[in-house]
């Protein structure tokens, strides 16, 4: 089966053999292109179209050619649709056919997202070789574990050898450093043989500071109008944003249909500043919701700092009328405080009343919904969840962010009580919320997961002075001698320090964390997914008692009920045992006569089923 997704802009290779190069760059007077080891000699000129389009089609390129665009008879660009950039961003493209590329696996319509263990990894650190090959050979490992779907964090060109991924600046371009396109649809389609999802984490807020020449032909991408954390915003509404907006919107049917992904995982939906209607963010799912084949399991899902439940919203039938789930900060955070009592940064908004904040995420999705937050200034955050499943909001107790966002990148492992780790583990894979892990989460490991990048000297310097900075409201940072103190992200020891070390999975301490995951996520399938295809109509309530003492309920439409009863505290708690359900889990610690007796140990969790 070959698979390909027609854009308008960008290198298209034709059936005649011939290669149509299509830019916009409204700003420029004359476009040529310069094709390495053509017969052409010199740059051959592209055809000006109607609003600032420039066009060619010619048998001088091939697949495999190698191309810049000139802009003016002087800089010479990347384009910004490429498909590939071997000599990374400031190089030249490579014209790719994706028609060359044979799929084997068309009988693949995704899975339900009542289904999802999520996966998350980063393709650099998640092996030594850091490449989309290597990440294939840890396939079967991962469906052993159980996870249904993986999320790559982004994998479009960026500057360097290393990066998170969310300094990208060509959207549409693998990043070499991790292997070629056809070497991400390998892992793509091996997923697919293990019936496992793959979703991609893509970057439409910005683009990153290095390797990104839009603003010389093309300034209209971006406007003055909106202010981001990244300086001027990108033209959503203003004049001439329809090709902005029809960029992005290609992204994504480009990952969707040429990469055969099951999903996407939007960074920082709350960072994307559009004052139009529909607005990008609604006419994207739109798009999507209508382009993509219909009998396909296709999944969108948020990062959103506003909770605006709006966009999760159900049909009738409670399917997604444009995104999945949200990934739900608030839960994280409100377990955090409790099980490592930090309360510094945005923990502040949860240092009040946590245990109360996590019930209400369990059984309700956001804790905040509407109310004021004071780390935002007193603002209220948040809108009312009303009607919305728990497979609207995916939970987690590590994510990239919340161990890349440490100064240390220290995991939970190892500032938490391991006890703790293992209560919160505990709830999050049992409840019916989508649960996410962090790569090496599920074997404990200690290796940390810094903030890395690679950018030239001085933006390199810049960088790691601002990331030290970031810290200044952590008490443990005010004394810029300890700042000092924080990994320099431009090094590549920083880099190699937050590779995964595979070896350690063999000894007892990280094979008793592997099991226990295994044996959750299990659990999750056997009891909790079956009850999830009709989840509009669940009913939910939760009570917390003394500041550690957790009850919460679910009742499904098949009147089959699952009950939670924890201890989230360091001293025993006096705890009242529903009659009606039997236990279906209880922590190791969890002795059966004390707990008839009514005492449930501490950092210990209890589940009950009632079919």
């Amino acid at each position: 089966m070959k698979r390909r997704h027609n854009m308008p802009f960008g290198a298209e290779y034709r059936e005649d053999g011939s290669i149509r190069f299509r830019l916009w760059a409204p700003a420029a007077r004359r476009v040529e292109i310069s094709i390495e080891k053509a017969k052409a000699s010199k740059p051959i000129p592209l055809d000006r179209s109607d609003q600032g389009w420039f066009e060619l089609t010619t048998d001088a390129a091939k697949p495999g050619s190698l191309y810049r665009y000139r802009i003016d008879g002087e800089q010479e660009v990347p384009d910004p649709a490429s498909r590939f950039q071997p000599r990374d961003v400031h190089g030249p493209s490579e014209v790719i056919d994706p028609m060359a590329f044979d799929w084997k696996d068309e009988t693949w319509r995704g899975r339900s997202w009542n289904e999802a263990v999520i996966y998350e990894l980063h393709v650099g650190a998640f092996t030594q070789p850091g490449t989309f090959s290597a990440a294939k050979e840890r396939l079967d490992y991962l469906a052993e574990l159980g996870v249904t779907a993986i999320e790559l964090m982004p994998v479009s060109d960026f500057p360097g050898l290393r990066n998170w991924g969310y300094d990208g600046v060509l959207p549409f371009a693998p990043d070499s450093t991790y292997g070629r396109p056809e070497e991400l649809k390998e892992l793509v389609q091996a997923a697919h043989a293990r019936g496992i999802m793959v979703l991609l984490d893509v970057v439409y807020n910005h683009f990153g500071p290095e390797g990104n020449y839009l603003g010389a032909y093309a300034p209209q991408f971006f406007t003055d109008r909106h202010k981001t954390p990244w300086g001027n915003g990108i033209n959503f509404d203003g004049p001439e944003s329809r090709v902005v907006r029809d960029f992005f919107i290609h992204n994504a049917l480009y990952w969707l249909t040429e990469y055969h992904l099951d999903g996407l995982r939007l960074d920082a939906v709350h960072a994307i500043l559009d004052d139009s209607t529909p607005d990008i963010l609604a006419e994207l799912a739109t798009t999507v919701r209508n382009t993509v084949a219909p009998d396909r399991q296709i999944h969108l899902i948020l990062e959103n700092e506003r909770n605006q439940s709006i966009r999760l919203r159900r049909t009738a039938q409670c399917e997604p009328r444009a995104y999945d789930a949200q990934w739900n900060d608030d839960i994280h955070h409100a377990l955090h405080v409790l099980i490592t009592s930090e309360k510094d940064g945005y923990y502040s908004d949860y240092a009040d009343r946590p245990l109360d904040r996590f019930g209400r995420c369990l059984v309700g999705g956001f804790a905040y919904q509407g109310e004021m937050s004071l780390y935002n200034n007193g603002r209220p955050r948040g809108e009312s969840t009303e009607g919305l499943p728990p497979t609207a909001f995916v939970s987690f107790l590590q994510n990239h962010d919340q161990i890349g966002n440490r100064a240390f990148g220290e995991r939970i492992v190892t500032i938490a009580d391991p006890r703790a780790v293992r209560a919160a583990a505990e709830i999050l894979l049992l409840a019916p919320s989508p649960p996410l892990l962090f790569m090496g989460e599920e074997f404990g490991t200690e290796t940390p997961f810094l903030f890395f990048c690679d950018f030239e000297k001085d933006l390199a310097a810049a960088v790691t002075a601002g990331r030290r900075n970031e810290f200044v409201r952590f008490a443990r940072f005010n004394d810029p001698v300890a700042r000092k103190g924080i990994p320099d992200p431009n090094a590549e020891a920083t880099y190699e320090a937050s590779r995964l070390h595979w070896n350690v999975i063999d000894q007892p301490p990280n094979q008793d964390w592997l099991r226990f995951y295994r044996q959750l996520i299990t659990l999750r399938h056997q009891c909790i997914v079956p009850r999830l295809s009709s989840s509009c109509e669940i009913r939910a309530s939760y009570t917390a008692s003394d500041g550690r003492g957790l009850t919460a309920q679910w009742e499904f439409p098949d009147y089959s009920k699952l009950s939670l009863l924890a201890n989230l505290a360091t001293a025993p708690l006096s705890a009242v045992m529903p009659t009606d359900c039997p236990i279906i889990y209880s922590s190791k610690d969890v002795k059966e006569k004390e707990f008839k007796q009514g005492t449930l140990p501490p950092w210990s969790v209890v589940w009950f089923l009632k079919s």
